[in-house]
């Protein structure tokens, strides 16, 4: 998940709190684009691990202001209002071009559920060189650009595994006045699944619903593009997911209408 900033005429020691308030683009100048990298789109923090590291990389060619911290799940939440059980290293630091820094992060032993996986925010804020001051240079804006990735903290001996959480998913169909209106998945497990899409044949025509994350032990319901007529028996889905890994797995399963 990525957000562009849009800052003018700004030094970098302004441009840090405007990472915490909506994100805007503004299209009407030429704009000056930030090249910081995140490895990989998740982190994973097992339990028994005394750390994590994240490696974040700079392929461009000129530096970078690079701020990163942890949210709870707020995505407007300052880093010093911010209240997790980790220690993120270094918060700044300044990345010159094709070099590595690794983010060092270490689990404070705060009380978390045991039975269950618990999701975090890591954002990375991306911030370019100010601009040499050129008075007959046409107007730039300077914009920074923010990585917010998800943080599993993954507890020891949980039951199964990540990897066969998708698969334990269950599915129904959800009706309203006699049409299909939205598919419905349970995660009967303490992993996170973090779907994409489901489709299915309904009505004879394909269905595409986008779908998103389905906490441990818990539902969640999407919706249909719009409303179809309620099959009768079971329906086949196939749906997409994305692994501990960052890629996109498809998976099949069937459906049948909710009592």
């Amino acid at each position: 998940m990525w957000q562009w900033l849009a800052i003018s005429g700004l030094r970098a020691n302004k441009i840090l709190p405007l990472a915490f308030f909506a994100t805007t683009l503004l299209t009407a100048a030429p704009y000056v684009a930030a090249g910081v990298v995140v490895d990989g789109t998740r982190v994973v923090y097992p339990a028994a691990k005394r750390e994590v590291t994240i490696n974040i990389r700079n392929p461009g060619g000129t530096p970078s202001l690079v701020q990163a911290w942890l949210d709870a799940g707020d995505p407007h939440a300052k880093p010093a209002d911010s209240k997790v059980p980790f220690v993120l290293t270094p918060p700044l630091f300044r990345l010159d071009p094709t070099k590595v820094q690794s983010l060092r992060l270490v689990y404070t032993h705060d009380p978390l559920p045991a039975d269950r996986e618990s999701l975090f925010w890591l954002n990375v804020l991306d911030i370019p060189p100010r601009a040499s001051a050129n008075s007959d240079a046409p107007n730039q804006l300077e914009l920074a650009f923010r990585h917010r990735m998800k943080l599993f903290f993954r507890p020891a001996s949980l039951p199964g595994s990540a990897a066969d959480a998708p698969g334990k998913l269950t599915w129904k169909l959800l009706s309203k006045d006699g049409k299909l209106v939205g598919i419905q998945a349970s995660n009967p497990g303490p992993y996170h699944v973090s779907l994409i899409q489901v489709s299915a044949t309904l009505g004879g025509q394909p269905v595409n619903v986008p779908a998103d994350m389905v906490d441990p032990f818990a539902s969640r319901s999407f919706d249909l593009p719009d409303p179809v007529g309620a099959p009768n028996g079971t329906v086949a889905l196939e749906y997409s997911f994305v692994n501990d890994y960052g890629g996109n797995v498809k998976a099949t399963a069937s459906a049948s209408t909710a009592p």
